[in-house]
């Protein structure tokens, strides 16, 4: 399991990564998450220095490899942060492990895109110039989340190559289009932020209904001008959201 400690002392911090990431695409959020408490980083199967992911797993996997980590590290209770996949394995986390959880952040995920496939995500996946030539190749690549995807590759003998697995990716993304996750959301009995981006491509209006349906309440925050990775594309705005919110949990 890959386990990445960014610093501080305190309360804990599990930070998720997104589908395709890996926990050192948070490093520049957990600068200043630090002075809220310890922060920590996991990759998920499949992702980063993980190992892979088993066929059949699910998203109550995920959600208790984060379980034991926190157990293992003693961040419990934890604020667990989670962008995109990330989201969605934190409040799956929430519901399973309510002990283990003082409040969590969702960046852009929804909990309800059954009909979705990967049908459409292969073609451009398996586009991209693999192996690429340089870091310099990623960033002008990916454009304005070269950053970003530079965290999530690795060098080989011939070039940059993604540390995750496309056909593991597929079967993660596949399981979101099969199943609907608002049984538990509503089991969610902590504090939650639905940091939404303006440019979503999630279903229009389920953000805004996970602080109403989830048991504990919290708060939704649409964020201007961004796209899927909010906490990148508009880092100030991003900062500003979760910091009010950490204010108030971290009280109680």
């Amino acid at each position: 399991m890959g386990v990445v400690e960014f610093g501080g002392d305190g309360p804990g911090i599990l930070l998720l990564h997104g589908l395709m990431g890996r926990a050192r695409t948070w490093w520049s959020c957990a600068q200043w998450l630090t002075g809220y408490g310890r922060v920590v980083g996991l990759d998920a199967r499949g992702h980063g220095r993980a190992p892979r992911s088993p066929a059949g797993a699910r998203t109550e996997d995920f959600a208790d490899d984060a379980a034991e980590v926190i157990t293992s590290l003693d961040l419990g209770p934890a604020v667990v942060i989670g962008h995109s996949m990330g989201g969605l394995h934190a409040w799956t986390l929430a519901a399973r492990h309510p002990e283990l959880v003082r409040a969590i952040v969702v960046e852009d995920m929804a909990p309800d895109q059954r009909g979705k496939t990967v049908d459409a995500w292969r073609g451009y996946f398996e586009s991209w110039p693999v192996p690429f030539q340089s870091l310099a190749h990623v960033r002008q690549f990916f454009g304005a989340q070269g950053e970003y995807f530079i965290e999530c590759v690795e060098e080989r003998d011939d070039g940059y190559h993604l540390l995750a697995s496309l056909d593991d990716l597929y079967a993660m993304a596949g399981e979101w289009g099969e199943r609907e996750y608002w049984s538990l959301v509503e089991q969610v009995r902590c504090p939650l932020l639905a940091v939404e981006a303006e440019h979503s491509a999630m279903p229009p209006g389920q953000m805004a209904q996970l602080p109403v349906r989830a048991a504990g309440g919290g708060r939704h925050v649409v964020i201007a001008g961004a796209g899927h990775v909010v906490h990148d594309d508009r880092p100030l705005a991003y900062r500003g959201a979760v910091e009010a919110f950490l204010s108030e949990v971290m009280r109680r």
